[in-house]
């Protein structure tokens, strides 16, 4: 095994996914020479005649590229794609292990209807095909579009949310699609649009090798983007001046890197935030210029009572608050301050006055530029677009922001959460292209690039994802459609959804594998998975990629926007997709292009993405746009404007910095359930860990959810890691191993399981409570006790 000591090799393959150099005590040279003998070995080992072809990794929402290798018609090999401008060669574990996640031993085959006894009965497309068109045709004829709907996923093709948003918006005339997006990055999406009146950022990857200060907000980047964060160690390295501040509720592996390790309690967020904007006005560190040359203020409803928090019972149908925005002022921004001094924010938040204000100094150093970067924490959120707004005002403020390496930006956890719900627009309430149906010439503009009659796309929201399984477990909704995504593990307070196949609703479920979300289902459909079929993602960085068919799906699997286009023409909708069915990728997607083209969204043509590694929007005359609203990088900045925010027209083309308060959590402990539950991923496991559990070496690594426990409160229960424990909520409970003193560490008083696990779903014991703006559900606060088992 050459020279390299064995004990140094092997930790290097335990930690080859953090893609990191020092993720444990090991040197860069270390890491770099056992990553030379891993791929000698591997290559060494390979057929001669391996064909590669490109595609995005099937995992997060970084889009690193891979580049398979296929023989006699299967991927048997994978390596990190030099070519790729977003990990140039390096893949985290995942990634390293993609080709097991199309190998299972349980794939599914072929499509399957649910007989009354509860056993499957295998069918054919045909009749799969006209049993989907039959059940959306009959709901729509006794109850009208709204009784039908389809909930996707950010893990849809552009392909696929594109053809679901065409054929539920204009061909079943319904608005009643959503994503599972919207439990993980909706409120980025209302930040973004509150405050620019377009999604997603301004910043790019870049940032991450020229920043000199990054700013963790609740997001435990080693684990969750690894690939990104060795970009950010590797530009520490080179330059000892950057730090790295980790704000969180936990210790993570990201707080063992990190200069200055702030812990929060949760939801006091809101408040921190707002002290660091109190002390860089007191301390006159803001950008006085840049804020009257390209800032609004702006200010919205605040009153607890009016917002509410969306749980059941208190909204038991439907959660529909809208703000009601309204002018502000700086003056008015200055005197609501006045009550987050740090004394009153330390109070608030168990952050010590110290700490808050050398994040002011941080943030306020006008000579170093800041990154901010957040993910589920912040998203997750009872209150999440308000701090999506929070940490993108304290860049407002000052003027660090649409600058190289001084940038917020929000990260997603889907490989096209970004480029198929955001972009093609697959929540309730948009269209493609930062359009949305209560617009009416948003409405027409789409009805004209889809040739229908105008009036045809309905101009009320459809269900949010929370509301919409709500009215599917009322009745309301007969008929739904599930792609891609598995909500019987993930949605929220999931005791509330239980369900029984053949009670009078109808559900289809399109997936690879056999899930609890299947096990609900009436007709399970097969899908093709990632390279079995010809797609496009688009990632966090505003880079759309896309891939070739590289091996043909096992048994009769069909990709998504396949069975979509089947059931939309024998319902009588062939005129929504008129071209051959062996050639419409590329004119599908040139339609779908075509929206954004001259609005700030050009995407790039079809024929170059395929030429290159991916190119980020807006690309005007074949060149990529890295910093959007920047002068010199976007081409819609026009007199030689530093900033311009042009897409904001309702603001004067300027962002809005908002006031918003803080607000106690919904729930919090007492003397019943003494404990926060924080709930999330791990490194070695993909979201529910359908995919995940499937490859031996992952399932290995991780076998099994665990709860997190501080090693006092694990001394004081009287329990050690490996005994079990009941977790209890107000909404169920949940039986678990302890896990103390591993990777993570809560402190005293909360505790952390992780979701991968679907035979211990810890969504019965989370609570349903929803930001009041995005609709997104908080999966990260909820109180519980611990009993000994």
């Amino acid at each position: 095994m050459s020279e390299l000591p064995r004990r140094t090799f092997l930790k290097v393959l335990g930690t080859t996914g953090v893609g990191a150099c020092g993720i444990s005590a090991f040197s860069c040279d270390d890491k770099r020479e056992a990553e030379r003998i891993v791929k000698a070995q591997s290559e060494a080992t390979m057929p001669a005649d391996l064909t590669w072809g490109k595609a995005p990794c099937r995992y997060c929402g970084t889009g690193c590229g891979v580049e398979v290798g296929v023989h006699d018609g299967k991927a048997v090999a994978v390596r990190g794609d030099e070519a790729s401008p977003v990990n140039k060669g390096l893949l985290c574990v995942k990634g390293y292990h993609l080709p097991g996640m199309l190998y299972g031993k349980d794939r599914l085959l072929y499509p399957q209807l649910r007989q009354s006894d509860g056993s499957l009965k295998r069918i054919g497309w045909d009749e799969a095909i006209a049993l989907v068109a039959d059940k959306f045709q009959e709901a729509i004829n006794q109850h009208g579009p709204d009784s039908v709907a389809m909930y996707g996923s950010g893990q849809w093709t552009i392909f696929d949310g594109y053809a679901a948003l065409k054929w539920v918006k204009g061909g079943l005339k319904s608005n009643n699609i959503d994503p599972n997006a919207r439990l993980c990055m909706a409120s980025a999406v209302m930040g973004f649009m509150t405050q620019f009146q377009s999604d997603e950022p301004m910043g790019c990857y870049d940032d991450y090798d020229l920043a000199d200060d990054f700013v963790f907000w609740g997001h435990n980047i080693a684990e969750m983007h690894p690939v990104l964060f060795s970009r950010i160690l590797e530009n520490k390295r080179q330059n000892p001046r950057v730090r790295l501040i980790d704000l969180a509720t936990r210790r993570t592996p990201t707080s063992e890197y990190a200069d200055m390790y702030v812990e929060f309690r949760p939801g006091s967020d809101l408040a921190l935030a707002n002290g660091i904007l109190h002390w860089l006005i007191k301390n006159d560190r803001i950008d006085r210029a840049f804020i009257d040359e390209n800032v609004v203020f702006k200010r919205g409803i605040e009153d607890v009572e009016k917002i509410g928090y969306g749980c059941f019972g208190e909204h038991a149908e439907r959660y529909t608050f809208k703000d009601e925005p309204r002018d502000s002022s700086f003056d008015e921004l200055v005197e609501f301050l006045k009550d987050y001094t740090p004394a009153r924010v330390s109070e608030i938040s168990g952050v010590p006055v110290a700490q808050i204000e050398a994040l002011g100094e941080i943030f306020g150093h006008r000579k170093r530029g800041v990154v901010s970067t957040w993910c589920m924490g912040v998203n997750q959120h009872y209150r999440g677009t308000w701090m999506n707004n929070l940490i993108t005002n304290i860049h407002l403020i000052t003027g660090k922001i649409c600058r190289p390496g001084s940038n917020p930006f929000s990260m997603t956890g889907q490989p096209s959460a970004c480029g198929t719900v955001r972009e093609v627009g697959t929540l309730s309430n948009r269209l493609p292209a930062d359009m949305v149906v209560t617009n009416p010439e948003h409405r027409r503009e789409a009805e004209r690039i889809w040739k229908l009659p105008e009036g045809t796309i309905p101009e009320k929201p459809g269900y949010h994802a929370v509301d919409m399984f709500r009215a599917l477990t009322r009745g309301d909704i007969k008929t739904m459609w599930i792609q891609t995504t598995n909500p019987w593990v993930t949605m929220p307070n999931l005791n509330r959804f239980k369900r029984t196949p053949g009670d009078g609703r109808f559900v289809i479920v399109s997936d690879i594998y056999p899930t609890p979300t299947t096990d609900m289902a009436d007709l399970i459909l097969p899908a093709a998975a990632w390279i079995e079929r010809e797609g496009a993602f688009g990632n966090s960085e505003r880079r759309t990629q896309q891939w070739d068919q590289l091996i043909d799906p096992p048994g009769e699997a069909k990709e998504d926007a396949w069975q979509v286009i089947q059931v939309a023409k024998r319902m009588g909708m062939g005129h929504l997709f008129p071209w051959p069915d062996d050639d419409w990728h590329k004119p599908l997607f040139e339609e779908y292009r075509s929206f954004g083209l001259g609005h700030g969204k050009d995407l790039a043509a079809y024929d170059d993405l395929r030429k290159t590694r991916g190119l980020r929007w807006p690309v005007v005359d074949g060149k990529e746009t890295a910093y959007r609203y920047t002068g010199g990088h976007d081409p819609y900045v026009k007199d030689n404007r530093p900033v311009h925010f042009y897409k904001a027209k309702g603001y004067g083309e300027k962002a809005a910095i908002w006031l918003r308060p803080y607000h106690k959590p919904p729930e919090e402990p007492d003397g019943e359930f003494p404990y926060w539950l924080c709930t999330g991923r791990v490194l070695e496991h993909w979201h529910t860990g359908s995919m995940t559990r499937r490859v031996k070496e992952l399932s290995q690594a991780m076998p099994s959810a665990y709860v997190e426990m501080n090693p006092a409160d694990a001394a004081e229960l009287g329990v050690k890691s490996k005994d079990w424990v009941r977790v209890v909520s107000r909404r169920g409970e949940l039986k678990l191993r302890v896990q103390s003193g591993g990777r993570g560490q809560p402190p005293r008083g909360s505790v952390f399981i992780p979701f991968f696990d679907e035979a211990l779903l810890v969504n019965v014991l989370t609570l349903d409570t929803m930001d009041n703006i995005s609709k997104q559900p908080d999966f990260k606060k909820c109180a519980v006790r611990l009993e000994r088992v």
